[in-house]
């Protein structure tokens, strides 16, 4: 059964609109505002959410753009639900990457056709494909190229094995493929003139790397490493171009994808310039804390300087900042590992 979340802020239309959606067999989970949708799509990841615009606390736009930055949940169907007709603002929901867009009053037919067609012609890349395993990669490549009506897709499913710190590509380097990881840990560089690095991407299970540049058709402009021992499956570049063209769901994920990394590029440039280092830290602890679980039992495993080049700051720096967060009771440190223990202090510390 697919499970769906609506976010309405007015009650009748919540409570009918729900109704109708329990009748048609989804299960269904409500919230009046933003912020709680927000965190019930954390608790329990929807198939599909319908979002008013117009609501207190957070609106439409600001979750469907939490959804666009948080991993856990984007690439979820987003449908807008508004009272408004304007262009503009519809402009503005499909610019943010709304799926659709229902005006206020509708009724239930239309309701019903655009979440059908929604979760019958949205092909995310995750999670309906299991891709931390290599079963799940098959499955995607193999309906990818169904749904494309390709012929054939001659891509080398065999993953290829890379050592800790060995190269994958270097900057300059013209583009063979794409890459997925199917284990360990992959990292991404930019390295200055003085031979300081700036980790740009940190790359796990189940996600790809090196697509902007075939997608641009020019030379790398970083290097790819591997940060831990990792398995990759090789994507030609010919068989993904031919892919990403004929299919046009399969495209809009890996736009999606692109414009999540140059967001998270745009914002790593912000905090550097206008941050201090102590709220550099613990956001780059934050983010690496969610990707680890957010657990209290959630390790970060990750060398200090590593860490200290996805900061931008000196090794010295960073470790000079560990120490005193480990002072104030926020973190414990190990030689190896970083654990967080007091997420919310780190989060709403005046750094």
């Amino acid at each position: 059964m697919k499970t769906i979340l609506l976010i309405e802020d007015n009650a009748p239309i919540r409570e009918n609109t729900a109704e109708i959606l329990e009748l048609a067999g989804y299960a269904v989970h409500t919230a009046e505002n933003g912020k709680l949708g927000v965190e019930q799509a954390l608790a329990v990841r929807p198939d599909l959410v319908i979002c008013d615009i117009m609501m207190p606390v957070l609106d439409g736009y600001g979750v469907l753009h939490i959804f666009n930055q948080n991993p856990q949940l984007a690439g979820i169907p987003f449908i807008f639900l508004t009272a408004k007709t304007e262009r503009t603002d519809q402009r503005r929901g499909m610019e943010l990457g709304a799926d659709d867009y229902l005006t206020k009053p509708f009724d239930e037919t239309e309701l019903l056709s655009a979440i059908t067609g929604r979760l019958n012609r949205f092909r995310r890349l995750q999670p309906d494909y299991d891709l931390r395993g290599e079963g799940g990669l098959h499955e995607f490549l193999d309906d990818a190229r169904a749904v494309g009506d390709l012929q054939r897709l001659s891509v080398d499913r065999k993953p290829h094995t890379v050592r800790k710190k060995q190269d994958i590509y270097r900057e300059g380097d013209e583009p063979a493929r794409v890459y997925f990881v199917q284990s360990g840990r992959v990292k991404t560089v930019k390295t200055t003139g003085g031979g300081k690095e700036l980790i740009t991407g940190l790359y796990g299970p189940g996600e790809f790397f090196g697509y902007l540049s075939v997608l641009q058709r020019t030379p790398y402009d970083d290097s790819a490493v591997a940060v831990d021992d990792a398995d990759l499956v090789h994507i030609p570049k010919s068989d993904f171009l031919q892919l990403v063209m004929h299919n046009a769901e399969v495209g809009q994920q890996f736009i999606r994808l692109l414009a999540g990394r140059v967001r998270e590029r745009e914002q790593q440039l912000l905090d550097m310039a206008y941050n201090s280092i102590r709220r550099r830290v613990a956001d780059t602890l934050l983010h690496m804390h969610e990707q680890a679980g957010s657990t209290p039992e959630a390790a970060i495993q990750l060398s200090r300087d590593d860490l200290a080049a996805i900061v931008g700051t000196a090794p010295e720096s960073l470790i000079r900042t560990l120490s005193e967060f480990r002072q104030d009771g926020l973190i414990e440190l190990t030689p190896k590992n970083i654990r967080v223990l007091q997420p919310a202090k780190l989060r709403n510390g005046h750094w």
